[in-house]
This record gives C-alpha cells, sequence and structure tokens, in this order.
C-alpha cells in the first residue's frame, strides 16, 4: 500500500507526476509520500490501540529530521542507537520521555548524552554495560531507567544479517542472565532496572516468531513478579516485514490481532519499534538510464544510481521491484527480448540494483526502484567519491526539498592536505 500509482502510462506519486520532480532535482533522487507514511504509522497506531503502546520510531530505518518529524507530531516516539541519532532526535523535536536507547556498544560518551539528555530508558545489552551506565550514573549524579534485552533465540525466518533473536548473534542477553540480573537488581544502586526488551529481526512476514519469544518474556516476567520484581515495561521491538517482490506480510490489524491478546492483560507499558514497515514502502529511488551494453552473455542496464545508493541487493542480495517512470517503454520489448542486469557505475561486480529483470529500456529514460523508503539512503556512502542522492518529500500537490543533493567540495570538507611531500 503505497501512492506510486501509474496514470495512464506515467508513474506518479499521488497527483504529482514523478518524472516532473525528476526534470526539477535530477538524479539518483529519494522521493518519499507522505501520505503513506502517515497511513502506515496511523494503521499500526489504530491497530494497537486497545493497549495504547508507545509507538518509537526505528530511526536507523530512515533518518531524515523531515521523515522524524511528522512521525514525532503523530506522537512516535524514537528508537535510537548511537549519539549521532540521538542528535537528530533533539534536532526533530523529540521529547526526551519519548526516546529509548539500544545498541550493543554504547560508548561512554554516548551514555552521557543520554543522561543529560533525560531519555525515557536504556535497553542494555550486556552486563558490562550496564556495569558501565551505572558507574557513569554515579559520576553524574543520576538515575537511568533500564530495560533489559533479552535474547530469545527464536527462529525469525528472515536473512542471516537481519536475524538478531538466536543465541548466535551479538544482540541481547540470554533469559538465564537476565534472571539473575533482575534478582540482583539492588546491586546496581543508580539504575531503576524495570523492563524487558526485545528486538528478533528485521523484515518478519509472519506472527509466529513475534508470539514465541513474547510468550517466553511473559512467562520471565510473571516468574519475576512472584518473585516481587518491580517490571513495568514491556518493548517487543520491531521488525514488521513489507512487500518488496511476492512476500505476504501480515497487515497491522492482523497482527494486532495476534499479538494484543498476549499483552492485554500484562499490566505493563507496551513499546513497539517500527521502520520499515512505517518508511519502507513509503519512498523510491530514481535513477536514469546511462548506457545498454549488449554483451555475448547478457544485457547490462547502467544506471546513474549504484550501491552506494541503495546497498540492499549488494549486501543481502535484497528484491526491489524495478519499473520505467513511462510504461508504454513496456512494448519495446518486442524488439529484444532479453532479461537485463541493472547495473551502477562503481567499480565492484556486486554493484548491481537488479538482476534477471524484464525492462525494455533506452540511453535516457528512467527507472523507479520500489520499496527503497528504508534502509536505502540511511545506508549509502560516498564510495567511489560519489556524492550521496537528494531527497524529497511530496504532500498533496507540493515537493518539499528535505535533503540537497551532496557537492564535490562536501565530498572533502573534512580533509586536509598536510606536511611537506617533496
Amino acid at each position: 500500500m503505497h501512492q506510486f500509482q501509474y496514470k495512464g502510462n506515467a508513474l506518479y506519486c499521488g497527483c504529482l507526476r514523478i518524472e516532473k520532480i525528476v526534470r526539477r532535482y535530477g538524479t539518483p533522487l529519494y522521493i518519499y509520500s507522505y501520505e503513506t507514511i502517515l497511513e502506515h504509522f496511523l494503521k499500526l497506531k489504530n491497530a494497537f490501540k486497545e493497549i495504547s503502546p508507545l509507538i518509537c520510531y526505528s530511526v536507523k530505518a530512515n533518518s531524515n529530521l523531515s521523515i522524524l518529524n511528522i512521525l514525532i507530531r503523530q506522537g512516535a516516539g524514537l528508537d535510537i542507537v548511537s549519539g549521532g541519532e540521538l542528535y537528530r532526535a533533539k534536532l526533530a523535536g523529540c521529547p526526551s520521555k519519548r526516546i529509548v536507547y539500544a545498541s550493543v556498544g554504547k560508548t561512554d560518551e554516548e551514555i552521557k548524552e543520554a543522561l543529560t539528555r533525560g531519555i525515557l530508558m536504556f535497553n542494555a545489552e550486556s552486563m558490562p554495560e550496564l556495569k558501565r551506565i551505572n558507574y557513569i550514573c554515579n559520576r553524574l549524579k543520576k538515575k537511568a531507567t533500564v530495560a533489559l534485552r533479552i535474547n530469545p533465540d527464536v527462529e525469525p525466518e528472515t536473512h542471516s544479517y537481519i536475524t538478531t533473536g538466536k543465541k548466535e548473534t551479538k544482540f541481547g542477553m540470554d533469559i538465564d542472565t537476565v534472571r539473575g540480573v533482575f534478582l540482583q537488581a539492588s546491586s546496581y544502586k543508580n539504575l531503576d532496572i524495570c523492563g524487558i526488551h526485545m528486538h528478533i529481526g528485521s523484515q518478519i512476514t509472519k506472527a509466529a516468531p513475534f508470539i514465541k519469544a513474547i510468550k517466553k518474556a511473559n512467562q520471565l516476567i510473571e516468574e519475576l513478579k512472584k518473585k516481587g520484581v518491580d517490571i513495568r515495561y514491556l518493548n517487543i521491538g520491531g521488525g514488521l516485514g513489507i512487500v518488496y517482490d511476492k512476500e505476504r506480510p501480515q497487515s497491522a490489524s492482523e497482527f494486532a490481532h495476534r499479538i494484543v491478546p498476549l499483552l492485554r492483560d500484562t499490566g505493563l507499558r507496551i513499546i513497539l519499534e517500527p521502520g520499515r514497515f512505517i518508511v519502507g514502502n513509503a519512498g523510491i529511488l530514481v535513477t536514469k538510464v546511462l548506457y545498454v551494453k549488449d554483451t555475448s552473455h547478457k544485457r547490462f542496464v547502467v544506471v546513474d544510481a549504484a550501491m552506494n545508493d541503495l546497498l540492499r541487493p549488494a549486501l543481502y542480495d535484497a528484491y526491489h521491484e524495478i519499473i520505467p517512470l513511462n510504461r508504454s517503454h513496456k512494448v519495446r520489448m518486442s524488439e529484444n527480448h532479453k532479461l537485463v542486469d541493472v547495473v551502477g557505475p562503481v567499480c565492484e561486480s556486486g554493484d548491481f540494483l537488479g538482476k534477471g529483470r524484464k525492462l525494455a529500456v533506452r540511453e535516457g529514460d528512467y527507472l523507479a526502484i520500489l520499496g527503497a523508503g528504508a534502509y536505502g539512503f540511511s545506508m549509502s556512502s560516498n564510495y567511489n567519491s560519489r556524492r550521496r542522492a537528494a531527497e524529497v518529500l511530496v504532500k498533496g500537490n507540493k515537493v518539499y526539498l528535505i535533503r540537497e543533493r551532496e557537492t564535490y567540495r562536501d565530498l572533502v570538507r573534512k580533509e586536509r592536505k598536510t606536511g611537506d611531500w617533496r
């Protein structure tokens, strides 16, 4: 469900023709739909309204300040994982008490910054981290609210690189360790350890892994409550999948229907951390065809976007649908019925955006890469000294430039030529 649809032969975002936007702002270009972002957030909020959770949008999915601000204005909190994301949260106007802070490797400086801001809570991932937060709190004469991240050892049935709830991963603590920390919480004088946190993975299309993990958490919580432990929060993380290809992910209402009964009577404040579900299908990456290169083996469509702009295909072998801005070009397929690889200019064989696609295009055509709103720009880089793309947001009949395209000067702004090399 998104706002990117054909009207006649032209691709539109809502009521605006995308090719007109592209001719104004150039390519590669990220285009986001305000209406899609808002609708996905509200669908999730309404689906879970019975238990009124705090929905903390996962900043890592797409950290543009305008997108953060849209969600904050709707009552969202933010799930952050770095000092940089904390800084973004502040600039976007997020109230401190709607910020939760994960990450397996928080530095002393990051912990100090978060304590100074007075965030809602840390999601602690290890015993050494707990000791570090406790120590820094003591030095600053502050007290931190903490949830312990459990690793429930649940198979989320997603890519191994985005599986985070199996015992083989670096994330969280096993249930026995968490149990022990709660029973000895009084030894952490500067910490209010009062929550359970979990995040089992990303792009999860079924409810079953969540149900299994939540049941394990509930069992632990009940056991600890019987021993007098004060637990007030349960953070079930994020990870809801979207449609990239042939997936059939659950809707917000279907997910809530399965999950709410497990949370309804806990008496706990529930926190969700969605990211991809809200912004994934709210964004596209538009790219221009530079060359159509035929070899004895295959046809390559060389475009001006690359793995530095959208890393997911190279990193995960992820699939993104690729469609022309003008679909009348499909009739050209009869000219030369070949499957093509859509590739970028970067000097890596892994620099591809799609392989084996049915596309009939010519030099100068534009292509839209769908489902690029999450982990698109936020994972982009300057590899090969390429400038990062511009980002625009479409709301109604207006287009807003929410990130300028980088200049060559931006590439070297922090660099220095020093010394006498003669």
